[in-house]
């Protein structure tokens, strides 16, 4: 039987962009399906933005971010930040190429690695459409797709879904009904995947 795991991420978030190619060659190497979840922090389960917490955690967060990056061989850039655009709209472009069967892992990366190493303004509808492109996608075609209703409620129902779940904090991987939170999780996703589960 397929294994199947469950991907719960956004494109805000640093912590998915350099956990991202990790986790695919992880489940490329095990034959794991994922089955992706475009979602927000899910503040009602004990999510917690950066920008609402102690400076003293923030600052670890940001060091610590930092060295996962370098460990991880991706670049961060922090410079000015504030200046972008929110990055959801991006997320529906995401949503809107899974319904349309098209690489959205290939999207995803394209778009994070705008946002979080070049600091392009992913949130505006004309950059990210030239990201698309640039990609190898149709980005109007995806751009036009992501505000429709249809993938509102999808992401709507992939809140839902996640909650329940209890989901809070992205990256999130399930895989039979184990949740893993952080890309930081990944060894012990991939000793699950071995059949080698470490707490029953």
């Amino acid at each position: 039987m397929t294994k199947t795991i469950d991907y719960f991420f956004g494109i805000g978030s640093p912590w998915a962009f350099i956990g991202l190619e990790p986790f695919a060659a992880l489940a490329s190497e095990h034959g794991a399906m994922i089955r992706p979840y475009v979602i927000p922090l899910i503040e009602d389960n004990g999510g917690i933005y950066s920008r609402n917490r102690p400076e003293a955690r923030r600052a670890y967060w940001t060091k610590d971010l930092k060295r996962w990056a370098a460990l991880r061989g991706r670049v961060l850039n922090f410079d000015n930040r504030a200046a972008l655009s929110d990055p959801t709209p991006a997320g529906f472009m995401v949503i809107a190429a899974i319904e349309a069967g098209k690489d959205w892992l290939k999207l995803t990366k394209a778009l994070q690695e705008a946002f979080w190493t070049r600091g392009e303004d992913i949130g505006n509808a004309e950059i990210r459409r030239a990201i698309a492109d640039a990609a190898g996608f149709d980005g109007a075609a995806l751009n036009e797709q992501g505000q429709s209703d249809a993938v509102q409620a999808i992401r709507k129902a992939n809140y839902e879904t996640a909650k329940i779940a209890g989901v809070f904090g992205l990256p999130t991987f399930g895989y039979e009904d184990e949740l893993y939170w952080g890309q930081d999780s990944l060894p012990f996703l991939e000793h699950h995947l071995k059949g080698e589960k470490l707490v029953a």
